[in-house]
């Protein structure tokens, strides 16, 4: 599946009494559709939020006198992303808490990356997100919709081609240095 949506605390009943049960799940749709396979997500995300009505917040802002924003807001509904790991998880349900203390907003989407190794001896991504998003409470208490995508490898990514940037150290030449090579006739 490109992404799994996970209500928290009646999020799901409010977004449907704003009307956007569905513009949440045709905006995620978009962000897939976009980010897939992408190397540089952060443009393209602020992109397709924008594009999809997301960026009527005037400059909504979680501290005063500071540049920290949200990456969306709509009708009281605020969106914050990290689409490179997990672990972002803490942080981006405290930017979305403090708008909801401070009665900025009813309810948050928190957006991350889902993808886990397969080596990971933790459960499944719906039943951790689960597990860790109840432990935080009462320190986070708000009303609050997880959505987990798997986006892929970026293209230019491949960890099966020693010449792929992220495998060779950036360098797009393989290694002709014959010392380097194995010989089977010299081992």
């Amino acid at each position: 599946m490109p992404f799994e949506i996970i209500h928290f605390r009646n999020a799901e009943e409010i977004l449907q009494g704003k009307g956007l049960s569905d513009h949440v799940r045709d905006t995620m749709e978009c962000i897939h559709e976009d980010l897939y396979e992408r190397f540089y997500r952060g443009n393209m995300l602020r992109q397709t939020l924008d594009f999809m009505g997301w960026k009527d917040n005037g400059g909504l802002r979680l501290l005063p006198d500071r540049r920290y924003s949200y990456k969306g807001w709509r009708n009281r509904v605020a969106i914050e992303a990290n689409l490179q790991n997990y672990e972002w998880l803490l942080e981006g349900l405290f930017r979305l808490q403090i708008g909801f203390d401070k009665g900025d907003i009813d309810t948050g989407i928190l957006l991350l990356n889902g993808y886990r190794s397969k080596k990971s001896p933790l459960s499944e991504n719906v039943v951790l997100v689960s597990r860790e998003v109840e432990a935080l409470y009462p320190t986070i208490s708000m009303p609050v919709t997880v959505v987990l995508f798997d986006l892929g490898t970026p293209k230019c990514i491949d960890p099966d081609n020693p010449t792929s940037p992220a495998v060779n150290g950036g360098s797009n030449q393989s290694n002709n240095n014959p010392k380097d090579k194995e010989d089977p006739v010299h081992e």
